[in-house]
């Protein structure tokens, strides 16, 4: 279980905020989408289900050096953000109507893309250890850069 400090929640918010305006303009999102952008942030902070910690401490510990844990957090919160938008996208395209979107039919997808992110997130950590360009991307986006 993660110990959740006011440290380290204000820390995995930076940085996935960070992570996230490189990609989406997150000061211009409309009100609905920064309610669903901070239930995911939270739902994922909080790792009820221990998979971060379990991806994390899985790491090999010269991937785990690469970044701190609450970077890494934020990091993967970002990514999966950003996933569960371009599918969320994807999904209103092809709906004719919002009745069209059946939640049955996308039940689980959730868990599938934070799942997809966590793995996603770790192969690049871990190749961050031999391509430097690769790390200095993942620190630049972590900044805000």
């Amino acid at each position: 279980m993660i110990e959740i400090t006011p440290e380290y929640k204000a820390r995995v918010e930076q940085v996935s905020l960070n992570v996230c305006s490189v990609v989406l303009p997150m000061d211009k999102l409309p009100e609905n989408l920064l309610e669903a952008y901070a239930n995911l942030c939270n739902e994922l902070l909080e790792d009820t289900d221990e998979k971060f910690i379990k991806g994390w401490q899985a790491l090999p510990n010269s991937a785990r050096a690469q970044l701190p844990q609450a970077d890494f957090h934020g990091f993967y919160i970002a990514n999966a953000w950003i996933q569960l938008s371009r599918v969320a996208q994807d999904i209103s395209e092809m709906a004719e109507s919002d009745e069209a979107i059946d939640e049955k039919e996308y039940n689980g997808i959730f868990t599938r893309i934070s799942d997809d992110s966590l793995k996603d997130c770790s192969k690049k950590l871990k190749k961050s250890r031999t391509d430097r360009a690769l790390f200095n991307s993942i620190m630049a986006v972590i900044d805000g850069k």
